[in-house]
């Protein structure tokens, strides 16, 4: 088939890279005119993300930035350590949790795409579409059109796909704010050790962090309160600053004196999609946060997006025909996908962090024997 992939985020060029591997001719449309949106947060990638990139042959081209976490620490609110232990699947370093600046991971991801012979063309911002029985044709802001088999909308959580596709649709807030920073060199506790992520359990903020090779310190907190006003996101370091430090100063931990010794700050509001979105039209498929965006709190967004990518592909490979692959899709992800919005959504929510991060199914990140089928591209779907 030929595909239209709106989208050269995570979900976006991870699909590209599926659809590739399963033997589609595919062309990844981005409205950025580069590969540099969301540079300032990071993310991680639990085992189960991990797992899907692998199955995508994008493993080398991942780790070739960012760091692994291999151990999870928690502390109390007077920064004593209460536990520690294995994260993920800690043994296999292809599997690993790995912690990364979004860019980078774009970058790596349109990299490799590029490297295949996907075409990526940047600045094409959709305008319409349409979606018949025979054909989708997208039409751009600078009046060029593509028509294809199948128009894969992977255009985030403000998605011009969805908003075609399910008008009324809209993000809605979760509950809290996600402050995201950076660290210099030796600001972190001399306990925090290489390759570990510190959840830190205070009172009404939670706060993580983890240590890059280098010495530098990646956090972020999630405090409850109001959306933000407009354009807060984007406001000077030292305001954001000043709102986050007197919530963290209320607990007798590592968290206010990482916030106080670091570099930049970003905020955003934690936001959800409403659960039973509509996920496609005849020839539309929604993915990752465009179909199915989730809260923060479980850490689990970007993975959710490359099982997408992978399950997508082999519904498409596999399954009987465009009508009864996309249902198949909707069928195997949805259950999953809202799962994680309804457990993240949940954390948000609440007046304390929870005591470790929270699991999609069994340990963190670790996928489950059903899972590890579902994503094996040996496996056949049925």
């Amino acid at each position: 088939m030929k595909v239209l992939v709106v989208g050269a985020g995570i979900a976006g060029t991870a699909t590209a890279l599926g659809l590739h591997k399963a033997g589609h001719d595919v062309t990844v449309f981005e409205a950025h005119p580069d590969t540099a949106e969301d540079i300032g947060a990071f993310l991680t990638l639990a085992s189960n993300g991990m797992r899907a990139l692998a199955e995508l042959d994008a493993t080398d081209a991942v780790t070739a930035v960012g760091f692994p976490l291999t151990s999870l620490r928690l502390l109390d609110d007077r920064g004593a350590e209460v536990t520690r232990g294995p994260l993920g699947e800690a043994d296999d370093p292809a599997l690993r949790y790995r912690c990364l600046r979004r860019g980078e991971l774009s970058a790596a991801l349109q990299g490799e795409a590029v490297r295949r012979g996907i075409r990526l063309r940047h600045g094409a911002r959709l305008v319409s579409l349409t979606d018949g029985p025979d054909a989708v044709t997208a039409r751009f802001a600078d009046g060029t059109t593509a028509t294809g088999d199948l128009l894969v909308g992977a255009d985030g959580l403000h998605s011009a796909v969805r908003r075609l596709l399910a008008p009324s649709v809209r993000p809605v807030y979760a509950g809290q704010r996600v402050y995201y920073g950076y660290g210099r060199t030796g600001a972190a506790p001399e306990s925090a050790a290489a390759g570990a992520i510190t959840m830190v359990r205070g009172g009404s903020t939670a706060f993580g962090y983890a240590v890059s090779p280098t010495g530098e310190t990646y956090w972020f907190a999630r405090a409850a309160g109001d959306p933000l006003p407009a354009g807060a996101a984007a406001g000077p370091s030292a305001v954001l600053r000043a709102h986050l430090l007197p919530l963290l100063r209320a607990d007798d931990t590592p968290a206010a004196g990482l916030v106080e010794a670091g570099d930049s700050i970003m905020v955003t509001d934690a936001t959800e999609l409403p659960l039973g979105t509509v996920w496609r039209g005849e020839r539309v498929l929604l993915v990752g946060d465009a179909a199915h965006a989730a809260s923060p709190a479980t850490g689990q967004g970007a993975s959710m997006a490359l099982e997408d990518a992978v399950v997508l592909a082999k519904a498409l490979r596999d399954l009987p025909g465009l009508p009864a692959a996309l249902a198949g899709y909707e069928r195997l992800r949805r259950p999953r996908v809202e799962h994680n919005i309804t457990v993240s959504g949940g954390l948000s929510r609440g007046t304390r962090a929870p005591s470790r991060p929270a699991a999609v199914a069994g340990r963190p990140g670790t996928p489950d024997a059903e899972l590890v089928r579902l994503l094996s591209w040996r496996e056949p779907l049925s």
